[in-house]
């Protein structure tokens, strides 16, 4: 069986190859890849260097619309070349024109990965018809979560019978390696007071909920001052957000890291207390996932993964988005309760292993393809 994976926007995606260098366990099943992308990435050869053939449509998001024309005709001739017996997308912009074009080349098995869950319908409304035009042009619709399902049958009307629901994996053994050398130094740059260090990685965009965080912020750090916020990530708020920091003058207890290296990933949870995420809603949330992996306390809107799997007061302490009193509640009752805290650590490293491993992903979508995987 020849599954045909697409992705939009991205120089590399880390599960590609983690597919990749799987996929040769299974000798019924041949993985393609094809990447949207103004250039040529890194991701093509990184997987032809791993067995699979890999192909790049030239695409700039930034013309979107004349790209997704052009994609769309360059991959109905690559799908009428391939003759694949699944495609299989996964982000927005790669969705709407290759599950047209596959639908036109008579590709069976059209799979459509919503990653991307209800961001058009929070943030650009105007594109939700495409959303649910993707839906119809699509076999199958994974949502990545209990929440991500709910709102793809409620809010964009998708047919029961196409969608699914599979969690994202994640490598636990890559992102469990910390380095005690880089954890040494990230504790003398970002916390030289060895305060309480509360951790949240995120895009600086609106959905991520930062200015609640900074709002709770205010109430914490009231009360105690031995306690330092670090924001991990990059995007279209970080000025906003910095302006918000000092004006309610935290600029010592809350700091923006910038872009992070992927590397430093593990590392930054093993010197941080807990993980806060207060994001509105998340199709899935990788970073708890790994937060999850790495055994670190986790604070959290009940959204995506989290609303699966975690448990109130037991594994986690969800709190109220849009809301910076209920988080500044969740983060003292983590702080005032060490024996609990203690024993959420081993709880959810065994949670990700049965879990979150990306083989029981990889497995899950086998069965998809092959119309053997329930959508109960």
């Amino acid at each position: 069986m020849h599954v045909v994976h697409l992705i939009a926007n991205n120089s590399s995606v880390p599960y590609f190859n983690w597919f990749a260098e799987r996929i040769g366990k299974y000798p019924d099943m041949k993985f393609s890849f094809v990447a949207l992308y103004p250039d040529k990435p890194t991701l093509i050869e990184e997987l032809r260097n791993r067995g699979c053939d890999a192909y790049w449509v030239r695409f700039d998001h930034r013309q979107r619309k004349a790209g997704m024309i052009t994609s769309f005709f360059r991959l109905f001739r690559l799908f009428r070349m391939l003759k694949p017996d699944a495609i299989h997308t996964h982000l927005f912009d790669d969705s709407l024109p290759a599950l047209l074009a596959a639908r036109l080349a008579r590709v069976k098995i059209r799979v459509i990965l919503k990653q991307d869950t209800a961001f058009h319908w929070n943030f650009k409304p105007i594109w939700v018809w495409a959303d649910r035009f993707n839906n119809i042009n699509a076999t199958h619709i994974v949502a990545t979560s209990g929440e991500s399902k709910k709102f793809i049958l409620e809010n964009e009307k998708a047919r029961a019978s196409k969608v699914y629901m599979v969690h994202h994996g994640i490598d636990l053994k890559a992102i469990k390696m910390q380095d005690e050398n880089l954890k040494n130094k990230l504790k003398e740059q970002f916390n030289p007071r060895k305060g309480f260090l509360i951790l949240t990685i995120a895009r600086y965009i609106e959905w991520k909920g930062y200015r609640y965080i900074i709002e709770a912020a205010k109430t914490i750090i009231a009360l105690n001052k031995n306690i330092k916020f670090l924001f991990a990530g990059y995007g279209e708020q970080e000025q906003e957000l910095q302006q918000l920091i000092s004006t309610h003058g935290l600029n010592d207890y809350i700091q923006l890291t910038g872009w992070v290296d992927r590397n430093y990933i593990p590392s930054l949870f093993g010197i941080a207390n807990i993980y806060l995420h207060a994001a509105v809603m998340e199709p899935f949330g990788f970073v708890i996932a790994e937060a999850m992996a790495n055994g670190v306390p986790i604070v959290s809107t009940k959204t995506g993964v989290a609303a699966d799997l975690l448990t109130h007061k037991e594994t986690c302490y969800f709190v109220e988005s849009r809301n910076g009193s209920s988080i500044a509640e969740g983060i003292a009752w983590m702080i005032e309760h060490l024996k609990e805290r203690e024993e959420m650590k081993g709880k959810l490293e065994t949670m990700a292993i049965e879990s979150l491993g990306v083989d029981l992903m990889l497995e899950k979508y086998l069965k998809l393809y092959k119309g053997q995987l329930t959508n109960n």
